[in-house]
């Protein structure tokens, strides 16, 4: 099967529309219809559901779709490590990342291309959303990561990682036994919050409001300016918190936090790297390329 239709796939299965799928790949809607069929001719298989104008994934299509996000994974991997062959890099890189992804995902990245580019000089700053985004205007820093859906002209983003916030307490809360909370229970509940200004705190607020709350109606107990200082305060009381699934695995490995479900609530956000317009390809390139073929997913 030629890599093109395997391509058409992937798009297609990642949009779930065949016209958002030919306007991306530059090609007729037609065209996309026919590599489709082709495939599910060669495997003799049905690789989407269609009701009408919309499309789902069947078995067969959700397992050719992982298999495809391994193959182009593997692709991207070896294009940056023959690029890295006729290149030599020295130099410093700065980067300034809000602390979700400075404290839990990025240590061990820097470690890895620390060890690969012994020549390249890394520095990370951290910072709420809003800080980082001021240093990189500033050009104190070549490369932010952030959180957030709020988004400036200024920048060029690149999705990097996907996160989910879940709603945390301490193994004796008197919740505990509790499936899930209704929004009316939720809105009972102290909650321990991010501070101004946070990406976090932009996210739950956004997630929130599509289910009709608002934070000032939230019971907050207090905010607190870091995840640590969240979860310290978290053990010692019976407020609970919104708190990335990045920063508590420990946590709920070693039986000290438990997740509390909210009626229809979920929370999902992405980082992003954020770069001036205009960047050439430089060290900051150099490292979001590595950072995504990192395994982190």
């Amino acid at each position: 099967m030629l890599d093109f239709r395997l391509q058409v796939f992937h798009t297609v299965a990642k949009r779930l529309n065949f016209t958002k799928a030919a306007e991306e790949l530059y090609i007729t809607q037609p065209a996309v219809t026919k590599h489709i069929r082709n495939i599910e001719a060669h495997y003799q298989v049905k690789l989407f559901h269609r009701q009408g104008s919309k499309i789902s994934l069947t078995p067969a299509g959700k397992a050719l779709y992982e298999g495809a996000e391994k193959i182009f994974g593997i692709y991207r991997s070896l294009e940056f490590e023959m690029n890295n062959f006729a290149q030599s890099h020295r130099g410093e890189l700065r980067i300034g990342a809000s602390s979700t992804v400075a404290q839990y995902i990025l240590p061990p990245i820097l470690a890895s291309f620390r060890e690969k580019f012994q020549d390249i000089q890394l520095t990370l700053t951290t910072g709420n959303t809003e800080q980082i985004e001021k240093l990189l205007k500033k050009q104190q820093i070549g490369l932010g990561i952030i959180e957030g859906f709020s988004k400036s002209t200024f920048f060029k983003y690149t999705e990097f990682i996907k996160d989910e916030l879940v709603l945390i307490a301490r193994v004796s809360h008197p919740l505990k036994h509790k499936e899930s909370l209704s929004k009316e229970e939720l809105l009972d509940v102290p909650l321990l919050l991010r501070e101004p200004g946070s990406g976090t705190l932009e996210v739950i607020s956004h997630s929130l409001k599509e289910q009709g709350i608002s934070l000032s109606q939230l019971k907050k107990e207090m905010q607190l300016g870091s995840t640590e200082s969240i979860k310290r305060y978290l053990v010692n009381s019976n407020a609970m918190a919104f708190l990335s699934i990045f920063t508590v695995l420990k946590e709920l490995q070693q039986n000290e936090f438990i997740i509390i479900d909210v009626d229809n609530l979920h929370i999902e956000r992405h980082f992003f790297f954020i770069q001036a317009h205009g960047e050439k390809e430089n060290l900051s390139s150099l490292f979001m390329k590595f950072a995504l073929h990192h395994n982190l997913k």
